[in-house]
Order: structure tokens, then C-alpha cells, then sequence
């Protein structure tokens, strides 16, 4: 076993030990279709802020089909307290009208499928894989990015890059709780501004403690 795979080994262990029950940050209680549409509307928006929207929004429109046939100006009329709701209106509306054109109403699993929908990237697309099918997925949001950096795991801002290494140094069945732990450690303690080395869980394994 090489240092960095010995260290990543280390920094998953910690993690678990620090947060043994992570979940998702979007409440999507269980519901694929919600966690779907709600990961598309998370992009440069808290997730509280999703949560914040998202009863209303499901009330109206429960499935693919309802939001597919809504009319333009409906939807955004949900989602306008979310950052760029224009756009991602569009974009939701184009996937669930693929939803229901292609898939029978059943959100893909396959990455490439799920890369077709309007509005999904990579980082959307492993979300999904991993807490709708289990089948793993490095989420490289901002604070997988900022995190994995400051520890010493990568040296990139790419996410695809990003994704490509952590997930040679993650094992499958590991990668999605890992990335919800990395969200609540960066909410908690490895915030991008003021983060708190002295306390840190992972203080004895990281590259830029106290710096």
C-alpha cells in the first residue's frame, strides 16, 4: 500500500469515527424523483435554501409528467428564491420531459444516461447513482474540492480530475458516505475562510493544518 492510499485509508477511518450516520444534505425523505429534481436546483444554492422550497414544489408538482406539461412561468414561479431559477426551470423541464418521453417516468442509473437529462452534470449524476442506487459516486462539490486540496489527496481544481483520483482512492461502497462527511466536516470545522485547525479530526493528516 502506497503513503497517499495508507493516508486516504486514514482520513476515511477519522471521518467515520467523527460522523457514523452521514446523510444527505438535500431532505428528499427517500423519494427519487424529489433528490433528482432537488440536486439539479442545488447548483450554487444551499441546501437549505432547496429545502426551504422544496414541500411547496412537490405538492405541485409531484412526478415527471406534472412538471413536463406545466406551463413556462409555473415552475419558476416555485424556485425564484433559488439562484439562477430561470435557467434551471428550463433545464428541469427539458429532463422530465425526457423523463417521461424515454424513461417511463424512471430516473437512469447509468452515468451516460443520466448525462443526457437537462441540467445533469457529473457531479449531479453521482449523487444520484449514489444515494438513489448505491452504486458509489464522487460528489465534487466545493467542499469536496476545497477539502481534498487542503488534505493533500489531489492537486487540482478540476472536478473530473478530482472525481478521477478519489475514486481510485475510495472504495465504491465508501465514496458516497465519504462525500456526505466531507460536507458536514466543511461545514463544521474546514470552512473556506477561518478553518478550525486546533480542533480539527483530521489535523494529524492534513498537508495545511493551521495554515
Amino acid at each position: 500500500m502506497n503513503i497517499l492510499q495508507a493516508k486516504t485509508n486514514r482520513i476515511i477511518s477519522l471521518l467515520e469515527q467523527k460522523y457514523p450516520s452521514p446523510e444527505c444534505g438535500l431532505h428528499a425523505g427517500g423519494n427519487p424523483f424529489q433528490l433528482f429534481i432537488m440536486a439539479i436546483l442545488s447548483a450554487q444554492t444551499t441546501d437549505a435554501r432547496v429545502n426551504l422550497i422544496s414541500p411547496a414544489l412537490f405538492e405541485r408538482f409531484p412526478n415527471a409528467k406534472s412538471i413536463s406539461e406545466s406551463k413556462e412561468g409555473e415552475l419558476e414561479e416555485y424556485i425564484k428564491t433559488v439562484g439562477l431559477y430561470n435557467a434551471k426551470a428550463k433545464n428541469i423541464r427539458k429532463a422530465c420531459k425526457r423523463l417521461v418521453e424515454e424513461y417511463n417516468n424512471v430516473i437512469p442509473f447509468e452515468m451516460d444516461d443520466l448525462l443526457t437529462l437537462g441540467g445533469v452534470g457529473r457531479k449531479v449524476a453521482n449523487l444520484i447513482r449514489g444515494d438513489i442506487f448505491g452504486l458509489g459516486g464522487i460528489v465534487t462539490d466545493t467542499h469536496c474540492i476545497r477539502i481534498t486540496n487542503r488534505l493533500g489527496l489531489v492537486n487540482s481544481k478540476n472536478p473530473v480530475q478530482i472525481e478521477k483520483t478519489l475514486d481510485k482512492l475510495i472504495p465504491n461502497d465508501k465514496q458516497t458516505d465519504f462525500c456526505h462527511r466531507i460536507v458536514l466536516f466543511g461545514r463544521e470545522a474546514c470552512n473556506a475562510r477561518n478553518p478550525d485547525c486546533i480542533n480539527c479530526v483530521l489535523f494529524e493528516v492534513c498537508d495545511k493544518n493551521g495554515i
